[in-house]
């Protein structure tokens, strides 16, 4: 396995940023609970939703963004490794990882509605507010029908021509999709309709600030609150969570 990450990370470099170009400050941090092996983030309406990964441990949560105190919780059932969460009028959709299998729950108490079927691994989860976005852990991201949760188009995401993969947590944000690399701790900002990474930002330094120890304790998560312009960004088991401005 760690053979099989160096050269993962390998062939990353030949295609990674020399330097990422988008800039930004520090705003503030906000508690986070180190147990949570973040997969999925979002916000709404005053609080985040956070879904967690881990056979046995995977979790659905609403949490208190000031206090990362949970105020609500659905345990996601064994065999299932919980990935990707978004919202959708008044459903929330969710994936696992290998068991090709989706759920739908009910936004205000997480009460469980239906389930879906996928082709491939499921991994990061957005919506553009007329389509929901899924990654797989390739360099294709899914554009599925909200209602349906069928694919309906698809777009291979390229940096200088050359495919991104491990595209990991999705966020929508000011028209472009952002996306977690795992096991780096650049951000990609995607042109939605062709794909293209647009920049990069690294926030190598808030890895350090999290103060998480583990390699697998990797930067996974972004929120964007579109009414209040703030960003926030987390990872796996981090105890912090942070608040980033894009400084232009």
């Amino acid at each position: 396995m760690r053979r099989a990450l160096v050269a993962l990370l390998g062939a990353w470099l030949l295609i990674a940023p020399a330097q990422a170009e988008t800039r930004w400050k520090l705003v503030r941090s906000y508690p986070h609970d180190p147990a949570a092996f973040t997969e999925g983030l979002f916000y709404h309406d005053g609080a985040l939703y956070e879904s967690t990964g881990l056979e046995g441990e995977s979790e659905i949560r609403k949490v208190d963004l000031k206090n990362g105190k949970l105020l609500d919780r659905r345990t996601i059932p064994r065999p299932y490794f919980g990935e990707g969460i978004v919202n959708w009028k008044d459903r929330l959709i969710s994936l696992t990882w290998r068991h090709r299998q989706g759920f739908v729950w009910k936004l205000n108490d997480f009460s469980p509605v239906s389930q879906f079927r996928y082709e491939g691994e499921g991994w990061g989860l957005t919506q553009d507010g007329r389509s929901l976005i899924m990654s797989d852990g390739t360099a294709q991201l899914r554009f599925l029908n909200p209602d349906k949760l069928t694919v309906e188009r698809r777009i291979t995401v390229t940096w200088n021509g050359r495919p991104v993969d491990r595209l990991n947590e999705l966020e929508y944000v000011k028209g472009e999709i952002w996306a977690n690399i795992w096991y780096d701790t650049h951000i990609a900002r995607i042109d939605p309709r062709t794909g293209a990474v647009i920049d990069w930002l690294d926030i190598a330094p808030l890895l350090k600030a999290s103060g998480a120890k583990d390699s697998e304790a990797v930067a996974n998560g972004i929120a964007y609150d579109a009414k209040a312009d703030r960003l926030f960004v987390t990872g796996k088991n981090w105890a912090k969570l942070f608040e980033i401005k894009v400084v232009k």
